[in-house]
Formats: C-alpha cells, sequence, structure tokens
C-alpha cells in the first residue's frame, strides 16, 4: 500500500529512533533505572503522544503511535508504552469524567503515573467479556474480589485498570465495568512472572479489594465497547512494535551473510542464501504494509472495520515474525539461540507479539467474523 509520512510525523520517527538507540546503548552499558527511562520518554513528549493538549498531550493517534512502538521494537525496549500510552491512556480520556481527566492524564503525559490494563483472566481465551471478577457496591465504595492473568507490567505500575462484573452472567456483553485500582491497595497481591521475552509481568489477585464509587470508569455496565477499540490500539501499536523487531532481525542477518565467510567467501554469495534473504524481506514488506493499514484504522468508527484491518494485520504480523524468526536463526546457526547475540532476543519477542491480544488463530476467526455477510432481514 502506499504509505508515505508528512513532515511531522517523520520527525517524530527520527526523534524516536534516536531515543530508543541511545536507550538501548545506556542500558547495555550501564543499566538504567526504569523509571529514569520512563521520565525521559515524557521529557520528549511520548507518554502523551495520544492525548489532547489540554491535558499535557500531543493529540496523536495510531500512526504515530505505530511509529514510536516501532522503534522501541527495533531496540526490544521493555517499556510500558504500549499497555499505559496505546491502551489506558486512550480509555481514560474516552471514558473518564472531566476531574478523572484532570486528575490522571496530566499526570501519565508527565511519566508521573504508570497505568496499565488488567483485563484478562485464567482460561478466558482472549475473549474480554469472560469476568468473573466481580465489582459489590457497598454505600460510596465498591469491594472487588476475583484473578486477572498476566498483567504485562503490573510490577511496574502505580495503577490497574481492572474490568469486573456488575450484573449478568460470565460471559455476558453487559455488566462490565472498569475501576482505577492502586497496585499498593490492601487485598492486592501481585505475583511477579517474567515473560519469554524477559519483560515483567504479573499474576493479579484481587482479596476483597475497597475502592471509592468515583474509581468506576465511564458508565456503569457498559464498559466493553471501549475496551474492545482500546485492546484493538494495543495490537496496532504491537504490530508496529513486531515490524521494528523485524526490520532489525532482517539487518542484522544480511549483515551476518555479507561477512561471515566459508569457503574464502561470504556467505551471502550463495544463491540459496539469497533467496531466503529474499523471502525474508517480502515478508518484512508484507507486515509493514499491513501494520499501517491497522494504525490508521484504530481512529475509524465503523467497528466492524476495524476489528477486519486490526484481525488482518495481526495475523500477517504473526505469520511473518514466525517466518523472519526462524529464517534468521537458521541463517545464523546455532549462534543465532544465544542471549548474547540479538537473533534469539528478537525472535522470542516476536514469539510473544504473536500471541498477546489474541494469537493467530483467534484473529483468523475475529477476521472471518467481520467479513461474514449479514444474515437476512425478516
Amino acid at each position: 500500500m502506499d504509505f508515505i509520512l508528512n513532515e511531522e510525523q517523520t520527525l517524530l520517527r527520527d526523534m524516536a529512533a534516536r531515543f530508543a538507540a541511545d536507550a538501548r546503548a545506556r542500558q547495555e552499558k550501564t543499566p538504567e533505572a526504569p523509571d529514569r527511562r520512563w521520565s525521559r520518554f515524557a521529557e520528549l513528549g511520548l507518554l502523551g503522544l495520544t492525548l489532547s493538549e489540554a491535558h499535557g498531550g500531543l493529540g496523536g493517534g495510531g500512526v504515530e503511535t505505530m511509529i514510536v512502538a516501532e522503534e522501541m521494537g527495533r531496540q526490544l525496549l521493555t517499556d510500558p508504552f504500549v499497555p499505559t500510552v496505546a491502551v489506558a491512556g486512550p480509555l481514560i480520556a474516552a471514558l473518564g469524567e472531566a476531574a478523572q481527566q484532570a486528575q490522571l492524564l496530566p499526570a501519565l503525559a508527565a511519566g508521573d503515573l504508570v497505568v496499565v490494563p488488567a483485563f484478562l483472566e485464567p482460561e478466558a481465551r482472549y475473549d474480554l467479556a469472560q469476568v468473573a471478577t466481580t465489582a459489590r457496591a457497598e454505600g460510596e465504595r465498591v469491594v472487588i474480589s476475583g484473578r486477572k492473568a498476566v498483567v504485562l507490567n503490573a510490577p511496574e505500575a502505580d495503577l490497574l485498570l481492572v474490568s469486573a462484573r456488575t450484573s449478568g452472567a460470565h460471559g455476558d456483553p453487559e455488566g462490565l465495568c472498569l475501576y482505577l485500582v492502586p497496585t499498593g491497595a490492601p487485598g492486592v497481591v501481585l505475583r511477579a512472572i517474567t515473560t519469554l521475552d524477559g519483560r515483567p509481568a504479573a499474576e493479579v489477585t484481587l482479596n476483597a479489594v475497597t475502592v471509592e464509587a468515583a474509581a468506576r470508569l465511564g458508565p456503569a455496565g457498559a464498559a466493553l465497547p471501549a475496551m474492545e477499540q482500546a485492546v484493538d490500539r494495543g495490537v496496532a501499536a504491537l504490530t508496529g512494535e513486531a515490524v521494528g523487531a523485524m526490520a532489525a532481525l532482517f539487518d542484522l542477518t544480511a549483515e551476518y551473510l555479507r561477512t561471515r565467510k566459508q569457503f574464502g567467501a561470504p556467505i551471502g554469495k550463495f544463491q540459496a542464501l539469497q533467496h531466503k534473504l529474499v523471502d525474508m524481506k517480502v515478508a518484512l514488506e508484507l507486515a509493514r504494509s499491513v501494520a499501517a493499514a491497522a494504525a490508521m484504522a484504530v481512529d475509524v468508527a465503523d467497528a466492524e472495520v476495524r476489528r477486519r484491518f486490526i484481525a488482518a494485520a495481526k495475523v500477517q504480523v504473526a505469520r511473518s515474525g514466525r517466518f523472519i524468526g526462524q529464517a534468521a536463526i537458521q541463517l545464523h546457526g546455532a549462534m543465532g539461540m544465544t542471549d548474547e547475540y540479538g537473533a534469539g532476543r528478537y525472535l522470542k519477542r516476536l514469539v510473544v507479539i504473536g500471541a498477546l491480544h489474541g494469537d493467530l488463530a483467534h484473529h483468523l476467526e475475529r477476521f472471518a467474523a467481520s467479513t461474514e455477510p449479514a444474515g437476512p432481514r425478516h
């Protein structure tokens, strides 16, 4: 597809690329505290990327988020950019009352507040309506009880954006609410885990956690559509991050083929390896194209159109990521699997992105459902 960045987007890409490269260089030389790097994100305005100028943001959309995520993926940065900036921030902006927005959004943009979504539960299989966590009103307060699975960056977060059921049966689209829950609140238990690619996450248990009724975000019982759009924004950003990781892995492999010699010549001169490299490039460009389409689709009002583009992008990125990762390891040989060498780390990240917010099979089903013709009218 024909996708050309405008002048402002090009400047954003260049700034994000410099920042991400510098952050990785600092990390490899002298590990930097996560909160310090997060502050540097804020200093560049990247944490307010999706927020309005009235709340200290830049007023960007899906394309701008993709641009920054791609540069983060290129450098394998582990900061909670996607959960906080792509998902939680826009959700607070969409559902929050004026007082909530005024309190939370400027703090988020300034790097003083990290908010991450806690939507999925054990055995939910990516279905945001499969919520067993309950929220029970007690006067001016609400008591929340339940479990949330693999909450990314929860150990670094100040607030969890928790989905809980106030009415309806398990799986009903109605009856869901969102609550802002401090990670340090009594009854919140975080069991820290590390994902395959080395990211911090946690299994979260909510043991009769009490919050003020004002901690609810948006109208009662009607949070699901906004949650679905927010997760779609996260998926679009992740496809951009995956493209950055794939591009870095392709460059790493091409450089290896140029410099590794066998039988007195660079192995990149062997035709069979050239063909494999070309196939990797084609897979990369396919992923780049659908990621751009997804980034533009997240701001489309029509939910069915949005879902179709997001699902298609996730499917292609998962396929391209798997092919490029496996081909890179094959061309590198055994050294490609070591953590000391970058290829293995990029492959791990691509595998995790392929599973986040829905694996390939889930999004194939989602794409098929979004393209089915409407049934006959009676």
